[in-house]
């Protein structure tokens, strides 16, 4: 079953929402799959592939099922009918079921929540409780030689599938995260533990089985601003990042805390990576050939950087309206975008030229997936993020939408899902050419801008009532070399200021300024080279604005500091707290506007 093998590479989206549980062929015909099954069972909670493509599980509410892709036949009837997580192994040799956990006194076994299916017996090999769903999730080896799962005590490790003897445990106070490489045998393993006691959190390597022992950490990093950890291994099991996070930011300069991006190897380097922008990170990726990552960061609008190996910045991508970052399957084309309370920018880069390909836009999207081919993807306007316009669009990074969909306005979509493939089945093409890029771009209607975006008067005047442009012909000869004398000086001076120490914008407003003329430049769909400050005025009075709000939003923090030190605080006091998220809104979207 797990060695059996695909017929002609095809992907696929499975989606799920309000109307059940269906899927759809993706390029180059869209139509449903008319060999699956429609489930329309509105309970489809949860669905998932196998990591080679070729397993489907789902569960409706009455029972979990597992099928072959291939011939759609039903390998396994699992009876678990409030599944919430599916997870399969490497190989599709185990499915792992996770619900939430309910106590039963008289028959304790029944409680277990957690428990792992060999699908080729139908039968649980292994059970356990675990109440925490971050934690739920069994972690396999590539070849599935080593299993790990979260338990009482820390975490247990199975080798060659024997569930009933544990081979190695990992045990750290209050471990909260731990990541198991998969381009390694024998594997690596990344372990976090929180800040306990005014101990500092900690990030821990350690090769299996010499798990906790005095010494035997590969590599380790240590800081006190960590409310939680992120960590992410690279493909071949070099290399962690561990993002930590805080809950709040006590400097006021920002509502999403703070951030800081660390990086270990398993030789026993490591190092925190210097960004260049202050601010939260928003998303960082591996290249799929483990050699570099990207990072998108910075008070909106926010940079995005290449960095190697040694964690040396190799390209700075510029500032722009994102928080997103996916590279392909194949690790040719990068993509940086803006989701959630961004417009849906998109922008796809080339990544061995360095050289953006083409810029378009999804509006309104909450997901974001590539296609195992590497040249489509899918976005998606799902519930609950968004609840209205549900739907999801098919595209080709060269710019062209090639097939969109909308659910009926009473009905939700959920989920949407393209079919993972073996490493491989996909080779990696030729990036198209920016050039190429255009003239396959659809065209699109230029949007609307207001008479003050684009440099023109808000109000016109009749003919007659204009007022007359004094001509150079009408001036002296000793008076037209007096206003060129002064047209030129004032250029002078206005192109010494720009960048210089001298110039009077603050480096948010120079930000701002790139931020409006990337939202206001050219169409969409077409390759575009990054807007200039050179060429940029000063919005004086969104300047003004921004400044003020910001000097709102720090006399709310000294207010909360106040009350959190028990100081009584009156009425007036108290409603300009509660005013908060209004203030943080409307900045935002100033900020984003220009």
């Amino acid at each position: 079953m797990t060695d059996f093998k695909m017929a002609a590479p095809r992907p696929q989206v499975a989606l799920r929402g309000k109307e059940g549980l269906w899927m759809v062929h993706g390029p180059p015909d869209f139509r449903e799959n008319a060999q699956f099954p429609r489930d329309s069972s509105v309970a489809c909670r949860v669905m998932a592939y196998s990591p080679d493509g070729t397993l489907f599980a789902w569960c409706n509410g009455q029972s979990t099922t597992v099928i072959r892709v291939a011939d759609w036949v039903v390998v396994q009837q699992i009876p678990t009918n409030r599944t919430a997580q599916l997870g399969f192994s490497p190989r599709g040799t185990y499915l792992a079921t996770w619900q939430q956990y309910h106590a039963i006194k008289d028959n304790p076994a029944a409680s277990y929540n957690l428990h792992i299916w060999n699908l080729e017996t139908g039968k649980s090999v292994k059970a356990t409780i675990q109440k925490k769903r971050a934690l739920w999730r069994p972690q396999w080896t590539s070849e599935e030689s080593v299993c790990a799962v979260f338990a009482s005590g820390g975490v247990h490790f199975y080798r060659d599938h024997d569930f009933e003897n544990i081979t190695a445990r990992l045990t750290l106070p209050r471990m909260e995260g731990c990541v198991l490489s998969e381009g390694e045998a024998p594997p690596t393993v990344g372990a976090y533990v929180p800040v306990i006691k005014g101990t500092p959190a900690f990030v821990r390597l350690y090769r299996y089985p010499n798990l906790g022992g005095e010494g035997s950490a590969l590599a380790s990093r240590s800081f006190f601003k960590a409310d939680s950890i992120h960590m992410l291994w690279n493909k071949k099991g070099t290399a962690l990042l561990a993002m930590a996070s805080t809950d709040e930011d006590k400097t006021g300069q920002s509502y999403y805390g703070e951030q800081s991006l660390h990086f270990l190897e398993t030789n026993g380097e490591g190092c925190a990576v210097t960004l260049p922008k202050k601010g939260p990170i928003y998303s960082i990726d591996w290249n799929p050939n483990s050699m570099d990552f990207c990072v998108v960061y910075g008070f909106s609008p926010a940079k995005a950087t290449l960095f190697n190996l040694k964690c040396e910045p190799i390209y700075d991508f510029g500032t722009g309206p994102r928080n997103c970052v996916y590279y392909n399957p194949q690790g040719t084309v990068l993509c940086l975008a803006g989701f959630g309370n961004l417009r849906g920018k998109m922008e796809f880069w080339g990544r061995g030229s360095l050289k953006l390909v083409s810029r378009m836009q999804a509006d309104d999207s909450t997901q974001f997936e590539w296609s195992p081919d590497g040249e489509h993807f899918l976005t998606a306007t799902c519930a609950p993020r968004l609840r209205v316009g549900n739907g999801y669009k098919f595209w080709h990074y060269s710019g062209r939408l090639l097939n969109e969909f909308s659910v009926p306005r009473d009905k939700e979509l959920w989920e949407a899902v393209w079919q993972p493939f073996p490493a491989g089945t996909f080779p990696a093409k030729p990036i198209i050419s920016p050039q190429v890029a255009a003239t396959q771009a659809e065209p699109k209607p230029a949007p609307y801008r207001p008479p003050n975006a684009t440099g023109a008067s808000t109000v016109k005047f009749r003919e007659e009532e204009a007022p007359e442009a004094v001509s150079d012909k009408a001036l002296s000869k000793n008076a037209l070399k007096n206003k060129k004398k002064r047209e030129a000086k004032a250029k002078a001076k206005k192109e010494e200021l720009v960048g210089s120490p001298l110039d009077p914008r603050s480096a948010e407003q120079r930000d701002a300024l790139a931020m409006a003329s990337y939202v206001l430049g050219p169409a969409q769909n077409t390759p575009v080279t990054p807007p200039s400050l050179q060429d940029a005025t000063i919005p004086t009075e969104i300047d003004k604005k921004i400044k003020n709000l910001r000097k709102k939003l720090k006399a709310i923090e000294k207010l909360k500091e106040q009350k959190a030190e028990g100081k009584t605080l009156e009425a007036n006091q108290l409603s300009k707290i509660e005013g908060e998220a209004v203030i943080i809104q409307e900045l935002q979207e100033l900020e984003l506007n220009g």
